[in-house]
């Protein structure tokens, strides 16, 4: 049975462990002892990640060939591009479908403080960059993470054959204990869908369901259509076989473990099985969950429209442009800035000025939908990751006449 069970795919035991999971939600609500193997699951993900990411990020930089820099040039184009076309999408969804919501005595963002200009987004951002490198990784920082192990990885470049080839055995073991974690993920899947049925009602779904239609609206479109209007443009090929692959593989688990950082393994084994370079994807995963935020940038649109539509603000469409704009930017401040996409929202709303009250009212809508919110944002933030890296990869197997795998 155990035998059988190991032959299944991960996505078809991820897709059984998710059924049975809704099962007992709706059934045994009350044994919130089923969802501990999901808190368990994220949890060991989240602890293994940093320490994953540091020093794949540091080895293949020590060992890195001169020739990736057109690639790498190609990706952090690719992610501002469908970021800001993210933002775009949602203001035109939100343009065709107004939403206006009640804000009388919402409190959900209670402890929480916005950031109040871009100015203080990007102290944030410099603060976490030259974190002590011992706190980054202890505190899951990713951009400090990033930022050392690039610096790491460069001063390593001289060092003897038998210091590399140590790295090289330690970036192997640290692989091999993901794939480990990463192989309890139906049990993990299980727990976190029992948990997110038993307690969240249905009432999301009709006291803010206009709300939430427009940010799947939105962030469908952007998954579906504009990324692989992105992907096939770049690269003159049929899209979708690239797309739904990393939706499939990479998406789901996001969604469901709602967090960035518990998926980076995930997506370095997806790149690994799509023959990416790992040179590449090593650097390129990691710098995508700080800077590849197409669902934020989405979210933070919609709610900054959302309140102005609730406040009667009439907001022309070169406004929202320059909102999208903001947006953009704003969203590769996501990973510095305390509660995420939802908590720059006020900053968004100031642009239409909208008070702070009014604004972190609307942001606690947010988090009151956050359950379906924060997994759409997870999901098309951390699949796009490895489509724009595997579209960069692509591109230059393209020009040396290679026939590409999907």
């Amino acid at each position: 049975m155990l035998k059988k069970w190991n032959s299944m795919s991960l996505i078809v035991r991820i897709c059984i462990g998710l059924v049975i999971g809704t099962v007992l939600g709706l059934t045994l609500p009350g044994q919130t002892w089923i969802g501990i193997p999901g808190t368990l699951f994220v949890g060991a993900l989240k602890a293994i990640a940093p320490l994953l990411v540091f020093v794949l990020v540091s080895y293949s930089l020590a060992n890195a060939r001169g020739n990736n820099m057109s690639k790498f040039r190609t990706v952090i184009i690719l992610y501002m591009v469908s970021t800001l076309c993210a933002a775009i999408v949602a203001v035109l969804v939100n343009f065709a479908h107004p939403v206006t919501i009640s804000l009388k005595g919402l409190d959900a963002a209670e402890g929480y403080s916005a950031p109040g200009s871009m100015s203080e987004i990007i102290i944030n951002l410099l603060m976490s960059i030259i974190a002590n490198p011992v706190d980054a990784l202890a505190n899951a920082n990713y951009i400090g993470i990033l930022f050392w192990a690039v610096v790491f990885g460069i001063a390593l470049k001289q060092a003897g054959e038998g210091t590399k080839k140590a790295m090289g055995d330690l970036a192997d073991g640290v692989s091999k204990v993901v794939r480990w974690v990463i192989s309890f993920a139906p049990l993990g899947i299980l727990g976190l869908v029992f948990s997110a049925v038993s307690t969240s009602g249905l009432e999301i779904f009709t006291t803010y369901g206009e709300l939430v239609l427009i940010l799947v609206v939105s962030m469908l479109l952007s998954a579906l259509v504009v990324n692989p209007f992105i992907v096939g443009i770049t690269l003159r090929h049929n899209p979708y076989p690239l797309i739904l692959k990393c939706i499939r593989q990479s998406g789901v688990t996001a969604f469901f473990t709602r967090s960035s950082a518990a998926n980076i393994p995930v997506n370095m084994e997806l790149c690994k099985e799509l023959g990416l370079d790992e040179d590449v994807y090593s650097v390129s995963i990691p710098l995508g969950s700080t800077i590849n935020m197409d669902g934020a940038a989405a979210v933070i649109t919609t709610f900054a429209l959302t309140a102005a539509n609730t406040v009667g603000v009439q907001v022309t469409l070169p406004m929202a442009i320059l909102l999208s704009i903001v947006a953009t930017f704003s969203a590769c401040g996501t990973s510095g800035v305390a509660g995420g996409s939802l908590l720059l929202v006020p900053l968004a709303c100031s642009m239409f000025g909208i008070g702070n009250d009014i604004a972190m009212q609307v942001v606690g809508v947010g988090f009151i939908v956050s359950v379906i919110q924060d997994s759409l944002e997870t999901a098309l933030n951390s699949s796009s990751d490895v489509i724009f890296t595997a579209t960069a990869e692509f591109l230059e197997w393209k020009k040396q006449g290679k026939q590409l795998p999907l």
